[in-house]
């Protein structure tokens, strides 16, 4: 019986190539753009003990614009980056214009190698 284990291995050591290949190209003097600011939320800095660093990004950013900007920035490569959509929300207005609707938003997770961290400030 043949087992899915090396094609799943096999996929995810190709995506982590592309990822690695594609932060090697340079961001040409973008990548403040592209990492907007670091995400502090408690969430976020309770997983940053672990390696994982969150950050606001724009929504037409890509996983390799991301891993690229980090090595431009913070001259470490990226492990693997997630990215999460957050949509925007009705609020209400409390006035008589009734609701508004809050932008929507993205932030990147990034995960690094052991013994690499990112310094703040």
């Amino acid at each position: 019986m043949a087992s899915s284990t090396g094609r799943k291995k096999e996929k995810k050591a190709k995506a982590t190539r592309h990822i690695r290949a594609r932060a090697r190209m340079s961001t040409n003097g973008v990548a403040h753009e592209i990492i907007r600011a670091p995400w502090f939320s408690e969430k976020a800095l309770i997983v940053t003990e672990k390696g994982v660093y969150t950050f606001a990004v724009p929504l037409r950013a890509t996983k390799a614009d991301i891993a690229g900007a980090i090595k431009e920035i913070y001259k470490v490569t990226p492990r693997k980056i997630r990215i999460a959509h957050l949509p925007g929300k009705s609020k209400s207005m409390r006035t008589r214009r009734g609701e508004g609707v809050r932008a929507a938003r993205h932030k990147a997770y990034v995960y690094l190698n052991a013994g690499d961290t990112i310094q703040f400030a």
